[in-house]
């Protein structure tokens, strides 16, 4: 073993080390392996920032883009509620159709975004089953890992695959190479969690804990029903106002004096109003797609929640120490014409009000959300009545850009798979087709790429070149060749899946994959065997991050709602993990021969 080998592997150590301990963020821990490979001389400094001038780089943050113009869009939404329409009411052919969603989603988007456009419908609908979120919301993370398998998009470890295997100048998997294996181990896994897996998830109550973190807070506002709803002629238990938005509808007003209950027969008809209570997202949402207008202190014809100026902002405020406002109504306050800004939902003492919001008396403790041009915000900041508590996230969906970004999406898709340009520069191209049709703005392009996964692959890869570079990764193949080699090529494989599959329950997909992908390679090339089938089996094996809630975001963003513990995920993943070691192990060799 040589000097540079040892210090190889003294870095990889503790990388590793590094990632487990969660001291620091991965991506600071990927920019310090960067560092250390230049004061070390293993690599020089053009090597080592090639990283981020790398297609797998470019590739990694376009996705991010397109999979938010299909988010800002609303075409993700559109395709979410679908699915969970066909699923009906049967808590079997529910888990099936989310799990299946869910996967198919993650193929051509981020699987983060995919589960967060999926996980407020699933509570709702699961409240509405009667069935605790528990029992959807760890297969939903799941569903979403594997489904990352399906494309070449699908999974930053998919991504960086292809980039090593052209560096190593073998063959790379093209766009729809991973379809194959992609579909089985969906498949597999939504199998085990139907017969299986389903059965050991606890049957859990929500925790709180997201509604908590994130600070989620429920108003009550009054909205305008518009000639253009699709509500119109509809009672309102035939929406899925609740179901869907899960918005609770307090009253139908039909006339300044007569109002009628929601549970009741009576059509809603143009210029009836709605006083409904639930979270602004859901508020906004739903009054996008059933073309709701805010009535709560100005003529509903005034003002639509359909625009999407930059001018406009959102936030909530409530009544200052001192303020004189009290006990005024929005009305007497004639909130619009002196602050310049209008009040789109109240939140008043956490109790129901069955009367007009305008009329209601303003009271310290109360909040209110509002929306007006950014200047009018800066005026408050001044005033001694009021105090601006925080400005919620609301995203507004561009509707009538599905055509576009769908036509992009089909574009992308199309040209990959007929290999008519590189997949890096069209993943750039549906980015910036996104931004210049108007579906993306450039500020929320930024906002949207997880600059630290980026960072995380352009640090981690330089090391897999210095791996290759002093012969380490072919020293580590030899040695699994050596020592698994004697029992076949398939044992060597399930070795692979093995060594993959743990190490990214403790460190990210993207940085096993830059670890293991270049020693998939080197056994291949030592057992003097085609090397696509060892590669296929670590990108497999990369996203099974199933024992931990750690092992990725995903499963840390149902963690909280799901009210899981920590053992929740083992016992589940566990069964999983062996079963799809078992198909990879069968079935990789017979689909890419040794």
């Amino acid at each position: 073993m040589t000097p540079d080998q040892i210090l190889i592997l003294i870095i990889l150590t503790a990388a590793v080390v590094l990632f487990i301990s969660e001291r620091l963020r991965a991506d600071v821990v990927a920019l310090l392996v960067l560092l250390t490979l230049i004061v070390s001389g293993l690599l020089t400094v053009d090597e080592a920032f090639q990283g981020f001038a790398s297609p797998a780089v470019v590739t990694v943050w376009a996705v991010f883009m397109i999979s938010g113009g299909l988010q800002r869009s609303g075409v993700a939404d559109i395709i979410a509620r679908r699915l969970l329409q066909w699923a009906g009411n049967s808590e079997t052919r529910l888990l099936m159709f989310l799990m299946l969603g869910a996967g198919v989603m993650s193929a051509f988007m981020n699987n983060i975004g995919a589960v967060a456009i999926l996980m407020p419908a699933v509570i709702s609908i699961s409240r509405r089953l009667q069935i605790s979120p528990s029992k959807l919301l760890m297969p939903l993370a799941f569903s979403a890992l594997l489904g990352g398998n399906l494309t070449l998009i699908g999974t930053p470890p998919n991504i960086l695959a292809v980039s090593l295997m052209q560096d190593a100048g073998i063959e790379p998997f093209a766009f729809f190479d991973f379809l194959p294996t992609g579909l089985l181990v969906l498949a597999t896994g939504m199998i085990y969690m139907v017969l299986v897996g389903r059965y050991l998830i606890p049957d859990r109550l929500e925790s709180g804990g997201l509604s908590e973190e994130y600070h989620v807070r429920d108003f009550l506002t009054e909205v305008q029903i518009t000639s253009q709803s699709a509500l119109v002629g509809q009672q309102v238990n035939q929406s899925d106002l609740g179901a869907e938005y899960n918005l609770n509808v307090i009253y139908v007003r039909i006339s300044p004096d007569e109002t009628v209950s929601p549970f009741s027969d009576y059509k809603l008809q143009e210029k009836d109003v709605l006083l409904i209570e639930g979270n602004p997202q859901q508020i906004v949402q739903a009054s996008e797609r059933y073309r709701f207008v805010p009535v709560a202190d100005f003529s509903a014809s005034e003002l639509t929640l359909e625009s999407d100026s930059d001018d406009f902002h959102l936030a909530e405020i409530t009544l200052a120490p001192g303020s004189t406002l009290e006990n005024q109504t929005i009305k007497e306050i004639d909130f619009r014409e002196r602050y310049g800004l209008s009040v789109l939902a109240l939140r008043h003492n956490g109790v129901d009000q069955a009367s007009s919001l305008r009329d209601l008396p303003v009271r310290f403790g109360d909040s209110m959300l509002v929306q007006g041009p950014a200047e009018k915000f800066t005026g408050l900041l001044n005033d001694n009545n009021l105090l601006v508590l925080e400005r919620p996230n609301i995203e507004k969906r561009r509707t009538s850009k599905i055509p576009l970004a769908s036509g992009i999406l089909l574009f992308v898709i199309v040209a990959a798979a007929l290999g008519l340009l590189h997949v890096a520069a069209l993943m750039l191209a549906g980015g910036v087709l996104m931004v210049l049709g108007g579906v993306l703005k450039i500020e929320e392009a930024y906002r949207v790429i997880d600059w630290q996964a980026v960072f995380l692959i352009a640090g981690m890869l330089p090391l897999g070149v210095a791996m290759e570079k002093t012969g380490t990764a072919g020293l580590i193949a030899n040695q699994l060749v050596e020592l698994t080699g004697g029992m076949g090529p398939v044992a060597v494989l399930a070795t692979m899946f093995v060594l993959t599959a743990l190490l990214t329950e403790v460190i990210s997909n993207a940085a096993a994959a830059v670890l293991i992908v270049p020693i998939a390679i080197d056994v291949g090339f030592g057992l003097q065997l085609n090397p696509h089938p060892f590669v296929m089996a670590t990108v497999i094996a990369a996203s099974t991050s199933f024992l931990m809630p750690i092992g990725h975001q995903v499963n840390i963003i149902v963690f909280g709602a799901g009210g899981y513990k920590f053992s929740d995920y083992a016992r589940v993943g566990v069964g999983l993990n062996l079963l799809l070691l078992t198909i990879t192990a069968i079935f990789v060799p017979l689909i890419w021969p040794f």
